[in-house]
């Protein structure tokens, strides 16, 4: 199975013509390799931006802060699941997109064990925003080092 980092269509159509399969990246990457493609990940900026320019129109605009929208706020999604996706595997994708809109699931939630197997954020603890901007670790089972900035 081949992943897509970048949206480009080359990995599905490499994919394809290896007769792998592959996901989309950054928008519905179905019609480059129909035969491959098991699902696309999208990013909608439509939202962020609508709420910006709002911000900007009404005096709201605070600027240089960080903004991290996901599913519940509609910028990201995940669409175009394939028929070659088990019934089973949908349902469970459709019930983590439910519990993200409502706030019932959360992805950041610990217990989540360091590299080294020291707790980085306690059971049932949800990250928030200083614990998602600060993370410079990977987590257990994860093998290598985290590539150190200039």
């Amino acid at each position: 199975m081949l992943f897509q980092n970048t949206d480009s269509s080359a990995v599905l159509q490499t994919a394809g013509k290896n007769k792998k399969y592959a996901f989309g990246w950054d928008s519905d990457m179905t019609a480059y390799s129909p035969e491959a493609h098991l699902a696309s990940a999208i990013i909608n900026w439509a939202p962020y931006y609508i709420k910006a320019t709002r911000d900007v129109l009404e005096g709201k605009w605070t600027g240089n802060s960080s903004v991290w929208w996901g599913v519940k706020e509609g910028a990201i999604d995940i669409v175009s699941i394939s028929d070659k996706v088990p019934a089973e595997t949908k349902e469970k994708v459709e019930k983590i997109k439910s519990g993200l809109k409502d706030g019932s699931f959360s992805v950041w939630k610990g217990p989540i064990l360091g590299q080294d197997g020291k707790e980085v954020l306690k059971k049932d603890e949800v990250a928030d925003d200083k614990f998602m901007s600060g993370i410079k670790f990977y987590v257990k089972g994860v093998e290598g080092k985290v590539p150190a900035g200039k």
